[in-house]
């Protein structure tokens, strides 16, 4: 790739792209969201993605489609300023976005998930566009792509602590990307938790009655009022978010060049017991 060819297919006209495209190329497509992330960190968590999303494509030769700044999380609604589609609405503005490329027979993409509540309906998507079209269309959850390892590596005994929404690691990487947007002296701990039906609450989405988690649809605010719901943002430095952009990064890029030596349509092998070996499947009891 020459150093300024574009990347994003918005920067390009189209037959720029055309013209493009006829060499090998992973489209990314970066999804995002509008939502809070404490008190200290801005709204527009789709910037990292976008940022990030361009980064990748020049490492990984590959190119990068406008990124969808919002996402799918009921219970960030409780808090103004975000942006949130319904269901139903996030999982056809996705499909017609990928079907935009499909329909012309670009078949090498990856989506880029910068919102981990996508995820459920991504899968949704990619699993009714195989069953239409024939076509496996991978996803990569950017947040959850770092290894134990890096974690213990930047953040030592902390690593647990540190871990969580409105901590990191998207505010190291907000210092990092953008830190004239990132109030610190606004940052704060979680506050404690209070309870629901008596019991404690665990998140927005669960508590525990004698050990076992029971499913409860609550507010981000009746977690946390800040919205704080993990993490600690006063572990965060910009010095850690370039080491993190840098692991996405390298990655994603690692993981473009791989996929571009396979066929979307195709890339279901045989099953090999000699080089498999014993099966360590998932279990979905």
């Amino acid at each position: 790739m020459v150093d300024n060819e574009p990347v994003a297919i918005s920067h390009m006209t189209h037959e720029t792209f055309a013209e493009r495209m006829k060499r090998p190329a992973v489209i990314l497509i970066p999804l995002a969201s509008q939502e809070e992330q404490g008190p200290h960190a801005p709204m527009g968590d789709f910037m990292l993605t976008e940022r990030l999303a361009e980064m990748s494509a020049r490492a990984g030769d590959g190119l990068t489609a406008p990124v969808l700044p919002f996402g799918h999380a009921e219970f960030f609604r409780a808090i103004a300023g975000g942006i949130q589609l319904r269901a139903a609405t996030f999982t056809a503005v996705l499909e017609d976005i990928l079907t935009s490329f499909l329909d012309h027979g670009y078949e090498q993409l990856l989506i880029f998930n910068g919102h981990t509540t996508n995820a459920p309906l991504i899968d949704q998507v990619c699993r009714k566009l195989r069953r239409e079209k024939g076509v496996l269309i991978p996803a990569l959850n950017i947040w959850q792509s770092l290894p134990d390892g890096l974690w213990k590596t930047l953040y030592g005994d902390d690593a647990a602590r540190a871990r969580g929404h409105g901590g990191e690691p998207m505010t190291s990487v907000y210092m990092h990307l953008f830190p004239e947007l990132v109030r610190t002296e606004a940052m704060r701990d979680p506050a404690p938790r209070g309870s629901v039906f008596g019991l404690p609450v665990g998140g927005v989405s669960a508590t525990r009655f004698e050990g076992i988690p029971v499913q409860i649809p609550l507010d981000c605010t009746e977690v946390d009022p800040a919205g704080m719901l993990g993490g600690r943002a006063s572990l965060a430095s910009a010095e850690n978010g370039q080491v993190i952009c840098g692991h996405i990064v390298g990655h994603t890029a690692r993981l473009m060049r791989h996929l571009a030596g396979f066929d979307p349509r195709n890339a279901v092998q045989p099953f090999e017991a000699s080089v498999a070996g014993p099966s360590q499947g998932e279990s979905h009891d």
